[in-house]
C-alpha cells in the first residue's frame, strides 16, 4: 500500500508521513516499522568538490519509494576533519521531517585503528560505532573484527550481545572505473544465514571522479527490531568513513 507523504516547506522532496506512536518504540523510529529498505544519500558538497576542503557530510535518508524518512548530518570539528581524514572521530545527527533529532550515531577517534588483521587484538584497533535512539540511551553497537583479508563486522544490542555479523568483499573500492555495486552482507550469528545487506551503490562516473559522496542501501526484514535497523543505519555509516570516505591524505 502506498504511504502517505507530505511536502517539505519550500522544496519539492515528499516526506513520509509520521506513523502514530507505538508503545515501546524509541520516539521517531516508527517510520522504520513499515520498512523492509533505507537508501542513503550523500549530499555532493561542491565547495569540496572544487576546493578539496573537507566537509561535514549530510545524508537524505529515503525509503524504496523515494520519500524521505530522515535527514542525517555530522558534526565534527575543521581540524579532524582536515588533519585526520576517514579516520575521524564524528557525531552523525538523525532528524525527522520536524527537525528533532532521532537518532545519533558516534565513533571516537582511534589513532590506529582500522586494519583487519589486528582489529581483534584489543579495544584501541579495533573502529566502533555507538546508536543512541533517543539521544542518551544506547540502543546498539556495530564493532570491527578481526579477519585475515575481508572486513568483518559484529552487529550487538544495547547490551552488547550479538545479533548479526557483517561480511565485507575482499576489495571494498570505489571509483569512475569500478562501475559495479559493493555489498556486505548482513548474516546471522552462524555466520551464514543471510538476512540483508549494506550496499555501496555505483554514483556514475561524474560523482565518482570529482567527489566523495556515497549511495547506500540497506535492506532487512520488515518486521526486525527498529531498534536494529537503526543499528544497521550506523553500519552503513562506521562502512561508508572506514572504505569510501577518503581524500588526498589518506588514499
Amino acid at each position: 500500500m502506498t504511504q502517505p507523504v507530505t511536502v517539505q516547506p519550500g522544496g519539492e522532496q515528499q516526506w513520509m508521513a509520521a506513523p502514530a506512536a507505538i508503545p515501546g518504540c524509541p520516539p521517531g523510529l516508527e517510520y522504520l516499522t513499515q520498512i523492509d529498505q533505507l537508501l542513503v544519500h550523500q549530499q555532493v558538497e561542491l565547495f569540496e568538490a572544487f576546493t578539496g576542503i573537507e566537509m561535514n557530510n549530510k545524508y537524505k535518508i529515503k525509503n524504496s519509494l523515494g520519500q524521505q524518512v530522515y535527514f542525517a548530518y555530522e558534526e565534527t570539528d575543521f581540524c579532524m576533519r582536515i588533519m585526520c581524514g576517514n579516520q575521524r572521530e564524528f557525531t552523525i545527527h538523525v532528524t525527522d521531517n520536524n527537525q528533532q533529532e532521532v537518532m545519533r550515531v558516534h565513533r571516537d577517534f582511534k589513532c590506529c585503528a582500522g586494519c583487519c588483521w589486528c582489529a581483534g587484538c584489543c579495544d584501541c584497533c579495533a573502529f566502533e560505532v555507538t546508536v543512541e535512539a533517543p539521544v542518551g540511551q544506547q540502543i546498539g553497537i556495530v564493532r570491527q573484527l578481526g579477519s585475515k583479508w575481508k572486513p568483518h563486522f559484529s552487529v550487538m544490542n544495547g547490551q552488547r550481545d550479538e545479533i548479526f555479523q557483517i561480511w565485507g568483499p575482499c576489495c571494498a573500492w570505489s571509483g569512475p572505473c569500478c562501475m559495479c555495486d559493493v555489498d556486505f552482507d548482513i548474516l546471522g550469528t552462524d555466520g551464514s544465514t543471510k538476512v540483508g545487506s549494506v550496499t555501496r551503490q555505483y554514483a556514475g562516473f561524474v560523482q565518482e571522479c570529482f567527489t566523495k559522496a556515497s549511495n547506500f542501501s540497506m535492506t532487512f526484514p520488515q518486521d526486525l527490531d527498529v531498534k536494529l535497523k537503526a543499528t544497521l543505519f550506523g553500519a552503513a555509516m562506521l562502512i561508508d568513513f572506514m572504505f569510501f570516505e577518503y581524500n588526498g591524505n589518506n588514499q
